[in-house]
């Protein structure tokens, strides 16, 4: 499973894929969110380099683990390296982000660190606009790379795909199979 984020609604979710039986990777471009999530509990494990993040998934996958995984860093660059990986790693996967507020700090793009993003929201609103689109972007291409190998990709009802589509990513329509098509 691979969700996004670890902030207030989203922060069980890591607890609850371990709880499952599953490898729940959540990434969190907030360092300070993911540690507090680990530090209670909620989150098993704390990764910050993306090499390890995938051979980790591949370690409990074969060893049949079900754990938690919080990757530091922008989920973007999680899909977009799952999506290069010859094996298909992630089996369900969905966006947590607060993407009915996209430019507020309920979407970081994946050009900018979490504190340049936090500057730019501010300092430059149609750059950082400009930014969130150009990731979203990417982020779909990667998702819809992975779901054309067999993902399930699902939106929890974040506005991801709405916000994506008016960013210019190709999603809509549906799939008999999966129920959610990006092109």
């Amino acid at each position: 499973m691979k969700f996004l984020g670890m902030g207030g609604m989203s922060g069980a979710q890591p607890k609850a894929c371990q709880l499952l039986g599953c490898i729940g990777v959540v990434a969190e471009v907030s360092e300070e969110a993911a540690k507090k999530r680990h530090d209670q509990g909620w989150c098993q494990e704390l990764i910050y380099d993306l090499s390890e993040l995938i051979e980790r998934i591949r370690e409990c996958r074969t060893k049949k683990l079900a754990t938690s995984i919080g990757y530091v860093g922008n989920v973007v660059d999680v899909w977009e390296r799952l999506a290069t990986e010859k094996d298909t790693l992630i089996d369900l996967g969905s966006d947590q982000t607060s993407c009915h507020t996209p430019y507020h700090g309920g979407y970081y793009p994946v050009q900018l660190s979490y504190d340049e993003s936090r500057k730019c929201m501010k300092s430059d609103p149609e750059k950082f606009k400009e930014l969130v689109h150009e990731s979203l972007k990417r982020q779909v291409a990667a998702i819809d790379k992975l779901h054309e190998r067999g993902m399930y990709f699902f939106d929890y009802g974040n506005a991801f795909l709405l916000t994506a589509k008016r960013a210019g990513a190709p999603v809509g329509g549906t799939d008999e199979k999966r129920c959610i098509r990006f092109k």
